[in-house]
């Protein structure tokens, strides 16, 4: 059965921003692959790091996710890929007249993908790529004279600011987009910074609220063309295609289980029983091009939201999988860590902070004053400086569980031809949590960490060694303490031998 999806983008030339991103590298994979009649893919780029966008441009087929497509159609299919000079951020996008009248003459579908994900950035940062950003794509859109659907890609937490139950529709904004803009571009950079809690209300941070005002350009938008609001959840890696736990990303729990695989991240704050909506890349995507096959045929007189997430239909809660964590690392060790690996999940950020001291800091500060001594550059204390930072401005939603509604994503699922279940399928009522974080680890190892099947045996060797190393230093660190205490109380090793299962003890509640 032919695919009515696949059909749609059949010949049509599209518009991608954020195509170096995880979600935009993943849109590319599956256009090339599951499209192939695709017409040309054009790419908003800037230069990076001194690369012209056409040499960055040619760093896509490195990328691991293209390697089954370079494998069934060779590196010519990337001849679609066309890098356009640009930058979200900048006024007309940073575009040349001529590159703005070639997008506006041919492009068909456009997907909006770049954003600050930086929940520390500005508010000037914030509204100047993820506000004023939008406001600039919704304008060139607008003038596209083949345009039949622009795709915006939002962000479930865009409403995190409401309490626990979200639906998929566009809520109200405390502010305009007009005062806000005003705001960040006439105010002082210390004025602007405090004015901005109270700008914020009741959002978390800089980037939920942003995003939101970001929704309603899309929605004035809709006036003059198609468009449709994508709000995925926290996305991790993917679940079925290209290859089951590919990822590209360090956010969220393939962050925490990259370090914890090196044996240098050992505790993660959560709460074990709530719910945590975690969506894969792959269904992100099959959502993006399913909303615009749909928006673009059916015009629906409002514009539609669509929730992709996993916490109303498939909840996952980290207790599912607490059991086989040990498992996981034991089973596939890198070769490159550095301490025997283990991740203990801890119900409160501040005992994580108190066992942070112990686990963390102090094994980091021993080890970068040995790599010191040794000529080299330490590490791990400015990494776990980090990682404490990351998690304070993660707090709102640590232990926080919302619940976003996603009718519309089954009911659009629904509507699919089998044939466009199979490719493009959009339900994860049937994934497993346990097989796919077991995929995220492996995909960590080989996606994140760069290590091939090949180095498993020499990463296991390593692991043994590590092992018996750990246990040596546990019995060391704890027999220290054993002594120190018994000295403190005048009395012997021997008549004080009641400590050690005491300490033992008190060393796993950290």
């Amino acid at each position: 059965m032919p695919s009515a999806v696949a059909d749609f983008y059949k010949g049509a030339d599209v518009l991608v921003t954020g195509a170096t991103g995880f979600v935009g590298v993943a849109l590319l994979e599956k256009l090339l692959r599951s499209c192939p009649d695709v017409g040309n893919i054009y790419c908003l780029m800037r230069p990076k790091r001194g690369k012209d966008i056409s040499v960055r441009a040619e760093e896509f087929p490195k990328n691991l996710v293209f390697e089954k497509l370079i494998e069934k159609q060779g590196s010519d299919v990337f001849k679609k890929i066309i890098p356009v000079a640009g930058e979200i951020g900048e006024e007309n996008l940073g575009l040349s007249p001529e590159d703005r009248k070639t997008l506006q003459a041919n492009v068909q579908v456009a997907f909006h993908c770049a954003a600050t994900l930086d929940f520390e950035a500005n508010l000037k940062t914030t509204v100047t790529i993820n506000l004023l950003g939008t406001r600039r794509i919704v304008e060139l859109c607008s003038g596209m004279k083949k345009l039949k659907a622009l795709v915006h890609v939002s962000s479930a937490y865009v409403n995190s600011n409401l309490k626990v139950q979200v639906d998929e529709k566009l809520y109200p904004v405390p502010d305009s987009a007009d005062k806000i803009i005003e705001m960040a571009s006439s105010l002082s950079d210390a004025a602007l910074e405090e004015a901005t809690p109270k700008v914020l209300g009741n959002h978390p941070n800089t980037y939920t609220f942003t995003k939101a005002l970001a929704e309603h350009e899309v929605a004035k938008g809709y006036e003059k063309f198609p468009a449709v609001v994508v709000r995925p959840s926290m996305i991790t890696c993917a679940w079925k295609e290209p290859v089951p736990g590919w990822i590209n990303s360090k956010n969220g729990p393939s962050g925490f289980f990259m370090g914890a695989a090196k044996g240098v991240v050992r505790r993660l704050p959560v709460g074990k029983e709530l719910v945590y909506d975690y969506i894969p890349v792959d269904v992100v995507v099959n959502e993006m091009l399913v909303s615009a096959w749909h928006t673009a045929t059916n015009k629906p007189k409002e514009m539609p939201v669509y929730h992709i997430t996993s916490s109303t239909c498939n909840p996952f809660r980290w207790a599912t999988i607490e059991n086989r964590i040990p498992h996981q690392l034991d089973s596939l060790p890198l070769k490159a860590a550095v301490w025997y690996p283990t991740l203990k999940l801890l119900p409160s950020l501040t005992l994580f902070r108190i066992s942070a001291i112990f686990v963390h800091f102090l094994p980091a500060y021993f080890f970068d004053a040995l790599t010191v001594v040794a000529g080299g550059r330490p590490i791990l204390v400015r990494l776990h400086t980090n990682v404490s930072k990351s998690l304070a401005r993660l707090a709102p939603f640590i232990f926080q569980e919302w619940f976003f509604d996603n009718k519309r994503t089954l009911e659009l699922h629904e509507s699919l031809s089998p044939a466009d279940k199979e490719a493009f399928g959009l339900d994860i009522r049937s994934i497993q949590w346990n097989d796919y974080f077991e995929h995220m680890h492996a995909g960590v190892r080989r996606y994140l960490n760069n290590e091939e099947p090949k180095t498993l045996p020499a990463a296991r060797k390593k692991h043994r060694t590590l092992y018996i190393l750990n246990i040596l230093v546990q019995i060391g660190f704890l027999s220290t303490i054993w002594f120190g205490i018994s000295r403190l109380l005048g009395m012997t090793m021997t008549s004080t031998i009641w400590l050690y299962p005491i300490l033992y003890f008190l060393f796993n509640l950290l």
